[in-house]
């Protein structure tokens, strides 16, 4: 066993001694987010063909290039300032933005010269990649952290971001809310109940439906954080965020008994999230309903909510013009937005902050009115 994962078992095996069982958030933020052992945290985690799992990035690079007529018009909607910041977070090896930036001074140069790009990358080794990736631009800069962020008018941009950070994981047993601990009992790590752990959790699991025994799920509290802060960095523009998920009410339908928490490894799906800690993926999907009420507190407004099949085609009809489908093109788009491939199983929400103009974007052309669709009350 390669000695990363023997380090980061016997971490967690200390910590579980020295604790008691620990919250499985806890065991999911280790896993990975250590900065030595973790998935993510590393560097080591792989992403397409020769990984453990595809995104939109891993299409080609139409995806960029579409994101980035996005972007142009978000630019035209600010009113075209000279400082206009794009932030990634969770950009990986920096493919995304070499992709978007490089169709911004393809089709859109004057937005392309106001613009400047942000990575937030807490792990040196991939700023040293996105380095490489974006040597022909000037204009990359990097933060560890939203909290070191200067404050910024743009857009926040994000691809699988949420649906990885650390969850909490709940089971409704003898007609209460019990929480999911892991301990370490005969040489493996195995789930455990337990009382809930926080009264932020508690608070949260008031707003769940009525469930059967038996029910297994996720609360994701990082993800209110997350966008609480992010609201704070921000002082006008957009935030847009591509991720596996579901208004509240679809997340917690009676049918999905055993939650959305999911490992990957060599694009199969792991049956134990417990085992192997620090060489899986681990991930769950993202309660959106949660996510725009917490943004909405904090000064956000949701201005767009639907699938990626339905963004797609709103952005295609920017992008594609009589005689200008290449090939490729035309195969990337047909991945990116058929609805057996990524077309529904991703979803995009797009949240403003100060911009007058609430017409929606060109992505949401097609979409439902965003509080609509999350089962949010329409009245403002």
């Amino acid at each position: 066993m390669p000695e990363f994962v023997t380090s980061l078992i016997d971490l967690l095996r200390e910590e579980i001694a020295r604790r008691g069982p620990i919250p499985f958030r806890d065991f999911m933020a280790a896993a990975l987010y250590h900065p030595e052992w973790g998935y993510y945290g590393s560097g080591r985690a792989r992403i397409g063909r020769e990984g453990d799992f595809f995104t939109n990035v891993s299409v080609g690079a139409l995806f960029g290039k579409l994101l980035a007529r996005q972007f142009a018009e978000m630019w035209e909607r600010l009113g075209r300032p000279g400082d206009f910041t794009i932030v990634e977070q969770g950009g990986n090896r920096g493919d995304f933005a070499r992709d978007a930036l490089g169709g911004l001074r393809e089709f859109a140069p004057e937005c392309f010269a106001a613009a400047s790009y942000w990575f937030i990358e807490p792990v040196s080794a991939l700023r040293k990649e996105q380095g490489s990736a974006l040597a022909e631009f000037e204009k990359v800069r990097w933060a560890a952290s939203l909290e070191e962020l200067p404050r910024f008018t743009g857009v926040h941009f994000s691809n699988e971001l949420i649906d990885a950070l650390p969850v909490h994981r709940i089971a409704r047993i003898g007609g209460a809310w019990m929480e999911e601990y892991v301990d370490f009992l005969e040489g493996r790590f195995v789930f455990v109940n337990g009382p809930i752990s926080s009264a932020a959790l508690e608070a949260r699991l008031r707003l769940l439906p009525p469930v059967s025994d038996g029910y297994r799920t996720e609360v994701n509290l990082e993800a209110l954080d997350w966008v609480a802060g992010l609201a704070g960095r921000l002082e006008r523009g957009f935030v847009i965020a591509i991720d596996y998920g579901y208004s509240r009410e679809e997340y917690y339908r009676p049918e999905r008994s055993d939650g959305t928490l999911s490992a990957y490894s060599g694009h199969r799906r792991e049956p134990d999230p417990l085992a192997h800690p620090g060489e899986i993926d681990l991930t769950a999907h993202v309660d959106f309903t949660s996510l725009v009420e917490r943004a909405e507190e904090c000064g956000l407004r949701a201005l767009g909510f639907t699938d990626q099949h339905y963004f797609m085609v709103g952005l295609g009809k920017l992008h594609f013009t009589e005689g200008s489908m290449a090939a490729r093109e035309v195969s990337a788009f047909k991945t990116l937005m058929h609805p057996n491939l990524m077309g529904q199983s991703f979803k995009v929400l797009c949240l403003e902050k100060g911009v007058a103009q609430q017409k929606a974007l060109a992505g949401f052309e097609f979409a439902k009115p965003p509080r609509d669709a999350l089962g949010l009350d329409c009245a403002l």
